[in-house]
């Protein structure tokens, strides 16, 4: 670890959900039969849960509620470790394909849900798949007035399911008509004037673990930044059932989940890492433009 990247810590995150909540098995699996199969999401997290109390390392879970309400002790295992329990929503989603009367009744659910169990207030909010994009920017102004202070869900990449690519790229405040919330933003590397993201998931697994290591080192040495890097619980679990999806799903998924928590111990030993409140709590938050795509979609 470089002296400058010492300086500055980095925010763990993890969206808690099972393999068949993803957005990629959607449309192969149904979601009534979801409570019919096989669970893993409380063994990995569990695993997630000893890795991070190994490395000295708080994290925020950003914890669907679909599996809080099924997993209650899980909830507060989390809670009583010292970790920042935030919100996924209830159902997992996207934002865009939900009614904002249909998604504030989602958000509200889950944050009463998982602060009944965790005992914690619940400030935080991530929709599945980063799904704030132009087409869903009312949703910030939904968690707003439920009572959330902080969003970490646009991705400033270009995706074919997510993203706002001209969105900036650091925490901010984004001031709507309903008020204020800061927004995280995944993180980045910006170069050869396109971003790139660099904070984890599928990223973390698919490319060479060099590419996350120097992402980061960068944003922290040369931007003096913290970054924002995510996992998911099934993201370290290679002996998950395999579903019969199409094969860009399947490689998405599937791809390289033996290397996952390997990589995952290394990143923990070369660079610092907190929560997302302490990550809020430590940089300044200046005013946040959504890009000029999302302006101009905001105006009409």
């Amino acid at each position: 670890m470089t002296p400058a990247a010492a300086a500055v810590t980095n925010a763990m995150t993890i969206d808690v959900e099972d393999y068949f909540h993803v957005s990629n098995f959607e449309h192969v699996v149904a979601r009534d039969s979801w409570a019919d199969r096989e669970s893993r999401v409380e063994a990995n997290t569990d695993r997630l849960l000893a890795m991070f109390d190994r490395a000295g390392v708080p994290a925020t879970f950003f914890v669907l509620a679909w599996v809080a309400e099924r997993v209650p002790g899980l909830v507060r295992r989390i809670a009583a470790a010292g970790h920042e329990v935030a919100s996924h929503g209830f159902a997992h989603r996207l934002i865009y394909d939900q009614t904002p009367d249909a998604f504030r009744d989602d958000v509200r659910r889950a944050k009463q849900l998982l602060e009944d169990v965790s005992g914690q207030r619940v400030d935080g909010y991530r929709a599945p798949s980063f799904s704030v994009t132009t087409r869903s920017l009312w949703a910030l102004d939904v968690l707003i007035e439920e009572g959330y202070t902080y969003d970490s869900s646009i991705f400033p990449v270009h995706h074919d399911r997510y993203g706002i690519p001209d969105a900036e790229r650091h925490a901010g405040i984004v001031t709507r008509p309903a008020g204020s919330i800061v927004e995280v933003p995944a993180s980045t590397v910006r170069m050869a004037g396109m971003n790139w993201p660099i904070g984890g998931g599928g990223y973390f697994r698919l490319l060479p673990y060099g590419w996350t290591r120097w992402g980061v080192r960068r944003v922290n040495d040369v931007e003096k930044a913290p970054a924002v890097f995510y996992l998911h619980p099934w993201e370290i679990d290679p002996k998950q059932p395999r579903l019969d999806a199409p094969a860009l799903a399947r490689y998405r998924h599937y791809h390289n989940l033996r290397e996952t928590e390997g990589r995952l111990e290394r990143l923990m030993r070369e660079f610092p890492f907190g929560t997302m409140r302490s990550l809020i709590a430590s940089v300044p938050l200046p005013p946040l433009t959504l890009g000029a795509a999302a302006s101009a979609r905001a105006a009409r």
